[in-house]
């Protein structure tokens, strides 16, 4: 009797490694665009906020305290959001969520680029704080590996992790894979964030189109596999979801 082969499971496009590391780019481009011109915080995820509201109520500071509340909340929404709208847009049969978010962002960050730098810095934080959520709900793993793409701590972890395992166990190509894999995220975070940089010094608060650009290039990717190669796929639901 022949052995039944296990199917292996469909790669879909927004699972590919190289999209991933475009939307870790713009990642690290969003961090230092936002630290550099919109008020010198972090909007990619909520550690620091939640750090300085404990700090805030600690010190009695209440009306401080409540401030923190907003980009949190936003952050909260986004991710409220994320799981919602993936089953609606499915029922469309058109394009995949991941492919709508990705234009959203790419049009929220172009609209961004807009306000004059004299506006109130948090009209730009908040509107990353959301979209970062909702991107950091949706893309959650790349080619089997679990990833996150809007800030890079744990591609630090995991770097070190699988050093370790390919040190020790030279012959497992998967530790030495996963150990790349996640150089890999880190270095294109940290290219975003140089790249960001460089450009708020000639843009200003233009600067975040780069973003956008970043984005383009995936939404674009995504749209043309959504309405060619995968147009049958689009009910299958990327791994980790």
């Amino acid at each position: 009797m022949e052995e039944i082969q296990k199917q292996e499971p469909v790669l879909l496009e927004c699972e590919k490694l190289w999209i991933f590391a475009m939307l870790i780019a713009a990642g690290g481009y969003l961090g230092a665009y936002t630290y550099t011109m919109r008020g010198g915080v972090f909007c990619n995820a909520q550690t620091a906020n939640v750090v300085l509201l404990s700090m805030a109520l600690g010190s009695g500071q209440w009306s401080r305290a409540l401030y923190f509340l907003i980009p949190i909340s936003a952050y909260i929404l986004g991710a409220v959001i994320s799981e919602l709208m993936p089953n609606r847009v499915k029922r469309l049969n058109f394009l995949r969520w991941d492919t709508l978010l990705v234009g959203l962002e790419m049009l929220v960050t172009f609209l961004l680029g807009f306000i004059p730098d004299h506006w109130p810095y948090q009209i730009c934080q908040v509107s990353i704080n959301f979209i970062c959520s909702m991107q950091y709900n949706t893309f959650r793993q790349a080619e089997h590996i679990p990833m996150a793409t809007t800030f890079c701590t744990n591609h630090i972890r995991q770097v070190g992790v699988f050093l370790t395992k390919w040190l020790r166990h030279p012959g497992e190509a998967g530790h030495r894979r996963r150990f790349l894999v996640h150089l890999l995220m880190l270095g294109s975070f940290a290219a975003g964030g140089v790249a960001s940089a460089i450009v708020c010094r000639f843009l200003g608060g233009k600067a975040i189109w780069g973003a956008s650009l970043l984005l383009l290039v995936v939404f674009a990717d995504l749209a043309h596999a959504d309405r060619t190669t995968e147009r049958e796929l689009l009910s299958c639901k990327p791994a980790g979801h």
